[in-house]
């Protein structure tokens, strides 16, 4: 069996990896170095560590490890998109400038933030390296801009972001764009010898009257034409940044009229949406990696599933201290622990803090909601 390396890895892709059973044909092993967290991130470092790894393969399913695993790959003459394209995919304003070679329509106005530049608000702002929406929000003037409430994560990426040449400074930097309106949906695929296969499109909806995310619907309820769009402009972009071999995700908004627009291009898989995909399809994206990896061809068919699934995000509009927390156990992620106040822990939006998700599935859509929120209901969170 080949030896697969997974980069820093999270619980949900230890029970996702398990629920794929990729470990009946690929010996799985798992880089959960313990570097100091008090310290700054020493890249190098760490894929020194990552050497006495056995690997016919490398994966990574979140963003700060998505580059690291690029870079493995690429020095062992393994399988895998090539650092240079996840780093376009990942650092937005190359990113932007690509997608707008390939797809003009798509893209919104955009520039790098500079309180002097022509570029006004309103207008959203988000971090040149983003994950979980941290930092990411609308401006509508500029004495709102802080960018402080981001530099954590930028300071822990840019040690990654350098090994592709990139100065911190501009790693910590924010990108304004032109506001974009609409539904909110997420292509995933992958692509092999150049060619993007469709695995699914999958649809965000947020709680209401606010920019936080609660639950992603599979499958989109998006007319066919629309998906189709979607699937164009994606396979352009793909062929753009030359990204190929590897799982990756592209969100969108998609507007009453007029063209859909990128959101993001993640070269990584949507990990979060891999239950929902395993429950309607029978197969994991988790399979799916390991196999690209492998450097096998997917074979995934592509239709529209009946019933549907739910990944839920239950949050918390407040800072609050966390007094006692639900058990963790299969299929619930507990995104927080008792003993310290909300905004001391965790990744989340400007606007809310993510206490647990957990997945859902039914014959219709509303059956489904509606065992989402009842569980979430349930759930033993004592928050004071």
């Amino acid at each position: 069996m080949k030896d697969v390396l997974v980069i820093r890895p999270q619980m949900r892709d230890l029970w996702s990896i398990e629920d794929a059973c990729c470990g009946d044909r690929y010996n799985v092993h798992y880089a959960d170095l313990d570097m100091d967290p008090t310290q700054p991130f020493d890249a190098v470092r760490y894929l020194g560590e990552l050497e006495r790894f056995p690997a016919d393969a490398v994966v990574a399913t979140h963003d700060s490890a998505a580059l690291l695993a690029a870079i493995v790959a690429q020095r062992r003459g393994l399988r895998g998109p090539t650092p240079e394209a996840v780093f376009t995919c990942q650092f937005k304003p190359v990113s932007r400038a690509r997608q707008r070679a390939a797809a003009p329509e798509a893209v919104p106005g955009y520039a790098i933030f500079d309180p002097t530049a022509a570029f006004k608000p309103p207008f959203f702002l988000k971090p040149v390296f983003g994950t979980l929406s941290v930092g990411a929000r609308r401006i509508d003037a500029l004495c709102e801009v802080d960018a402080r409430d981001h530099v954590d994560y930028a300071r822990r990426f840019a040690p990654i972001a350098s090994l592709m040449g990139l100065p911190t400074v501009d790693a910590c930097a924010y990108l304004m764009e032109d506001l974009m309106s609409g539904d909110e949906a997420t292509l995933e695929g992958y692509v092999v010898g150049g060619r993007l296969t469709t695995i699914g499109i999958t649809d965000s909806a947020k709680y209401r009257h606010t920019d936080s995310f609660e639950r992603f619907e599979y499958p989109t309820r998006l007319p066919a034409e629309r998906q189709a769009e979607m699937i164009d402009v994606a396979a352009r972009v793909v062929a753009e940044v030359g990204f190929d071999d590897g799982l990756l995700n592209l969100e969108f908004f998609v507007p009453e009229r007029g063209a859909v627009k990128v959101i993001e291009v993640n070269p990584r898989i949507a990990a979060q949406y891999a239950p929902l995909i395993k429950a309607l399809h029978g197969r994991s994206t988790y399979e799916v990696m390991f196999e690209l990896a492998c450097g096998e061809d997917p074979c995934w068919s592509s239709r529209t599933p009946d019933g549907v699934a739910i990944s839920y995000c239950l949050r918390a509009f407040r800072d609050a201290f966390v007094e006692r927390v639900p058990e963790s156990q299969h299929g619930l992620e507990i995104l927080v622990r008792p003993g310290q106040r909300l905004s001391e822990q965790g990744q989340n939006d400007p606007r809310s803090y993510r206490l647990a998700i957990f997945y859902e599935v039914a014959e219709t859509r509303t059956e489904a909601l509606l065992r989402c929120r009842e569980r979430a209901l349930a759930l033993d969170f004592v928050l004071v």
